[in-house]
């Protein structure tokens, strides 16, 4: 395994990485957003007010994007033990 091999592994899992989470965290990103807007234009300062709308929505992103996340990674894997045999080649 060369270095070129190595480099563009690491390319590959880092970009999966990248995919798979960016749903959720765009999720996350966006309600969290939202919220600390209405806080502001609100003045109410409750640390746990952002808690309950971000995880209710990160479980309903998590319903929507699970089944494509997991063929996502299901398929990087599967990549990714197909190479082992020219691996030592």
């Amino acid at each position: 395994m060369d270095a070129a091999q190595v480099i563009d592994l690491g390319r590959e899992s880092l970009w999966v990485a990248v995919m798979v989470a960016a749903p959720l965290l765009g999720v996350a990103l966006a309600i969290g957003l939202f919220v600390g807007i209405l806080q502001a234009a609100t003045s109410i300062q409750e640390m746990t007010l952002s808690f309950i709308p971000k995880l209710g929505a990160m479980v309903l992103a998590l319903a929507i994007f699970g089944s494509w996340q997991i063929a996502t990674m299901v398929d990087f894997f599967r990549r990714i033990y197909e190479r082992i045999p020219g691996l030592f080649m």
